[in-house]
């Protein structure tokens, strides 16, 4: 498991504090303080995780996760200003995998980088519900045979859905079992992964497999 995170992070300070952080916690870190800079890294280095602040120079954190996401699965947490709730959706649309809102707790920081890097474990290596497959081993997930280019997030996503085929699931348990329980963020990013999962599968491929159970959360049927 590869436990190397690049931060790109023009605050100097608050670059560092964040580095002796992880770095307390067992992480490999890598810093740079520019846009351009970070790309370059994210995309030749070899990485688990990005931080990447949206207010950089050269090149702002919005086309930074951008052209990551182009070629690209790694994993990518955005910086946002308190307040600025475009930026966070924004962020998520442009392939960022989370965000944390500035100022924040260093535990919940902490917190939010631990769940990229929580083992996964599961006995079946692959889980069907008709042409829609997912291979646990591979991290792979397909559809009559074409791969479908699914993000860390919405492949955890996707793969809790399915082995909770069937079932009523809440927002709150999806953040809690995808996000992780120590996640401090808003059930709002789950409706926005569903709708990336949506369009990527369901709108795709003409099956509609996700169910929205309105005032409760969604249910994964079997068959689309």
């Amino acid at each position: 498991m590869n436990k190397k995170i690049l931060i790109v992070e023009d605050d100097l300070k608050l670059s560092r504090y964040i580095e002796l952080e992880l770095q307390h916690e067992g992480y490999e870190t890598h810093a740079v303080s520019d846009g351009k800079a970070g790309l370059e890294e994210a995309t030749t280095g070899s990485y688990g995780l990005v931080i990447l602040d949206i207010m950089l120079p050269g090149m702002n954190g919005m086309e930074v996760c951008r052209r990551i996401r182009q070629n690209s699965d790694l994993p990518v947490v955005m910086l946002t200003a308190r307040g600025e709730t475009m930026d966070k959706i924004a962020g998520l649309d442009f392939g960022a995998d989370d965000y944390i809102t500035k100022p924040f707790e260093i535990e919940e920081f902490l917190a939010r980088v631990r769940r990229f890097f929580r083992k996964k474990t599961d006995d079946d290596k692959e889980i069907s519900s008709g042409a829609l497959k997912i291979n646990t081993d591979s991290h792979s997930c397909e559809y009559d045979g074409e791969i479908i280019n699914l993000s860390k997030t919405e492949y955890d996503l996707c793969l809790y859905l399915m082995q909770n085929k069937d079932r009523v699931l809440t927002r709150e348990q999806i953040l809690e079992n995808v996000w992780g329980f120590d996640y401090y963020g808003e059930t709002r990013v789950v409706d926005v992964y569903i709708r990336y999962l949506r369009e990527k599968i369901d709108d795709k491929y003409g099956k509609q497999f996700i169910h929205t159970i309105r005032g409760v959360g969604y249910i994964f049927k079997d068959k689309g």
